[in-house]
């Protein structure tokens, strides 16, 4: 059975001709081994093999099949960015992204597709050789040149498409060659068939060895040669080329014949325009390749699609068209690019036409009526986005630097390369003297895009020490603010409190809004942490007077919360059900995941409060697996919390002191101070436990919960939240179907140990914990080791 191919996928413009056998046997290799690569010349068709596998098995994968492209990473040491970036995984500072990942995965059952990898394959094998012994339930498909060299990986050698065999007209019709030759001529030239030409149509495909882009690059001149002067003119350029690169394969040297007998082809302004485009790693805009290869370079770029020299323009997720040019074709371009002396001065111009679009781009987030269009616009130019960025950290600091700044702003709304962003920030504020302004806003960003409460505080520190005497602006109120809102984090509400206090007059006096709007918030916050509700208030209505449109919309929506919990405090239940409502959707339309966990949990304690049971659990299921899924540590305190209320309030007190007891953990070692109003809601709640349960039940519960990692409490609050009080009381049938060993296995998975680990404890093979596993799958349906985690929480088994 065929599925609907997953995450990363385009859609396939054209037929798939031929190679079902191959399909077929890679994906039963994908059964028995956990990497598989695919290996060809380039231009052989291994990632259009890779997507028809993918389809084929995709139903096995509980949480998908993820496509990750490596054709645009320029640097091994960016591969693992690349696929937190495929996976929707933000990137953390300070925790290396290979670690990220591994946690991330040892709870999924996923196919990773990573594609083009010949470029970067130590890379890929580092990083496999990482995430398969500690994601036991993650396979991995790879397309390469070459093998990866990684323990345990089977190879699937791809040959070219099957040549005719023999000289029988109706024989050489249906060969998987011709037949593709065919259909891409037909495309080219509806009025084309093989009619009387079957044989020289044989011999075409026949020099061409059969590889794929050869025989689609041949069949798009066929409309203005003719199948025999096609022939003709092939033979003579292979005939040259063949010569001159004797030590090469011979598919390789058919390859490059046919992509350089193409670019012959061309005038001398196409040729030029072609290899300044293979500067682009990524999808570009006609606008850029003007940039890069000329003003004139429109009919050119046009020329190129026809000769299949580039792809026809797709349209972007921001509703751009773009072209793309194939990487076995880029490599040749970039051969001839510096051949020619132009690729410095292409790169050149693609980095400052890049800076430009992130300056336009940043321009537009910072207005809320245009941040979602802006933020999109980003999305489509990721890779060359990137590209510009490596070069430019090398070559210009300067521009770098404001790039990055320039950037920061999406890289914290999506998550994408978050602790790269922070590296490539310091690396360019570090190139930039001091007290410069480009500096200061870097110094201001590496503050809001670090989890580490004493170093951001040192970023807005060295902002205000460096600019303080200098007078107001609004880069010193954003360093100021940074400050007093950390220092609430921290505890040290008196300080923070004052330092909000000094930054709302100089935002004022500036016609600051966003600075404003933030001091308000911040001298609420502190008034509700000293107990003046009437005075938070107070802050906050003021802060909501301020016209939105005025105020970038992340910042509009950072401020939704703290007003929201002030409500709450004050007993006005109903309005803040409406501002949480209208933060919610505002950072669903944004796709704004970090405030959209934030307002999920909050939505929680509302309805927790108003008794609806079982839209607190829905709310702080959405909230707890997405941040489970991207990462943010931080932000499973306020779902934890919320959770262990969830339970009192249902008579659950030994579940609520568990999370509790987790969550003080984590807020100890993270030196997060804890909020004064949910301190005191917290013991009010052991107090009623205390007069309920025993003490060797309560001590019970809070060295299991003090046991556990974050993410394992997470996953009890997931089981918690999403099973009735009555059946979790209660082992599920399926535990009674398991022997003791069996459940032993559960236990370990459940506490983080990978198949080898679980082996070596048990002095088993790591085959035989597989085949145990295997039977557990068979017998509770749990086909993920998070699902295996859950039953075991569930159970009590941990």
């Amino acid at each position: 059975m065929t599925h609907a191919i997953g995450h990363g996928f385009a859609p396939a413009l054209t037929t798939f001709v031929g190679r079902a056998g191959a399909v077929d046997q890679v994906a039963g290799l994908l059964e028995e081994f956990r990497l598989v690569t695919v290996t060809g010349p380039g231009g052989v068709g291994k990632t259009r093999l890779a997507a028809e596998v993918a389809r084929k098995v995709a139903g096995r994968f509980a949480d998908g099949v993820w496509l990750v492209e490596l054709a645009a990473v320029e640097e091994p040491a960016q591969v693992p960015a690349a696929v937190a970036a495929a996976l929707g995984v933000r990137e953390q500072p300070g925790v290396p992204v290979t670690e990220l990942l591994a946690e991330v995965l040892t709870r999924q059952q996923v196919l990773l597709v990573a594609d083009n990898c010949e470029h970067v394959a130590r890379a890929v094998a580092a990083l496999c050789g990482a995430l398969l012994p500690a994601a036991d339930d993650v396979r991995v498909l790879a397309t390469s040149r070459d093998v990866l060299g990684v323990a345990g990986e089977t190879r699937h050698r791809l040959p070219p498409l099957a040549l005719p065999a023999g000289d029988d007209p109706d024989e050489i019709a249906r060969s998987e060659a011709v037949v593709l030759f065919a259909d891409r001529a037909r495309r080219v030239d509806p009025r084309f068939t093989l009619g009387g030409g079957p044989g020289l149509a044989a011999r075409l495909v026949a020099r061409l060895d059969g590889m794929p882009l050869a025989i689609e690059l041949a069949a798009a001149r066929v409309e203005a040669l003719g199948l025999g002067q096609l022939l003709d003119r092939l033979d003579d350029r292979f005939t040259l080329l063949t010569s001159s690169a004797r030590t090469a394969p011979a598919r390789q040297r058919s390859l490059a014949a046919t992509v350089d007998w193409s670019y012959q082809l061309l005038s001398d302004e196409e040729k030029q325009t072609f290899r300044r485009l293979a500067i682009f790693s990524g999808p570009f805009s006609l606008d850029a390749a003007e940039t890069v290869a000329g003003a004139a370079a429109g009919p050119a770029v046009l020329k190129l699609v026809d000769c299949s020299l580039v792809t026809p323009p797709r349209t972007g997720p921001d509703g751009r068209g773009r072209y793309l040019m194939l990487e076995t074709l880029r490599a040749f371009g970039l051969e001839r690019l510096t051949e020619a002396g132009e690729r410095p001065g292409a790169e050149a111009l693609l980095a400052q036409h890049m800076l430009g679009l992130a300056e336009r781009a940043a321009a537009g987030m910072a207005a809320s009526a245009t941040e979602v269009q802006s933020a999109t616009w980003l999305d489509a130019e990721d890779a060359t986005m990137h590209q510009a960025l490596v070069w430019a950290l090398e070559h210009d600091p300067a521009a770098a630097l404001r790039m990055a700044v320039a950037l920061a702003p999406w890289w914290m709304l999506r998550g994408r390369r978050f602790g790269q962003g922070y590296a490539w920030l310091r690396t360019a504020t570090g190139r930039v003297p001091p007290g410069d302004p480009v500096w200061c806003a870097g110094q201001v960003l590496l503050g809001e895009t670090t989890q580490d409460l004493r170093e951001a505080l040192d970023h807005f520190t060295a902002v205000r020490d460096a600019i303080g005497q200098q007078g107001a602006s609004s880069v010193l109120v954003d360093a100021l603010l940074g400050r007093s809102v950390y220092l609430l984090n921290m505890g040290r509400v008196t300080e923070g409190q004052q330092e909000a206090y000094d930054v709302l007059a100089m935002a004022r006096e500036l016609g600051y809004p966003a600075g404003e709007m933030v001091a308000l918030t911040a001298l609420g916050v502190a008034a509700r942490y000293l107990g003046d509700i009437e005075q938070a208030l107070t802050w906050h209505r003021q802060a909501s007077q301020i016209d939105p449109a005025q105020v970038p919309g992340r910042r509009a929506r950072e401020c939704t919360v703290p007003w929201v919990q002030t409500l709450m405090t004050a007993g006005q239940v109903d309005a803040a059900r409406r501002s949480c409502a209208d933060g919610l959707a505002r950072a669903r339309a944004a796709g704004d995941l970090t405030n959209l966990v934030v307002c999920l949990s909050v939505a929680a304690d509302l309805d927790l409060r108003a008794g609806h049971m079982s839209q607190t659990g829905q709310d702080l299921a959405e909230a707890i697996e997405l941040a489970l899924r991207n990462g943010y540590r931080f932000n499973l305190t306020g779902c934890l919390d919320i959770c262990g209320h969830l339970c009192a309030a249902s008579g659950r007190w030994v579940e609520a002191l568990t999370l509790w007891a987790a969550l003080a953990v984590f807020m100890d070692r993270g030196s997060i101070a804890d909020v004064p109003e949910d301190l005191r809601r917290r013991q009010q709640a052991r107090q009623t436990a205390a007069a309920t349960l025993t003490g060797d039940r309560i001590s019970a519960a809070e060295e299991r919960g003090a046991a556990m990692t974050l993410e394992t409490a997470a996953e009890y609050a997931l089981v918690l939240t999403t099973t009735p009080h009555q059946e979790a009381a209660q082992a599920p049938p399926e535990l009674g179907r398991l022997s003791g060993r069996e459940q032993e296995l559960i236990t370990l998975v459940a506490r983080g140990s990978t198949d080898a680990q679980i082996a070596a404890q048990l002095y088993i093979s790591v085959s035989t914990v597989r085949s145990h596993l295997d039977r557990i799958r068979d017998k509770t349906s749990c086909r993920r080791r998070a699902d295996l985690t859950r039953l075991a929480l569930h159970t009590g088994l941990v």
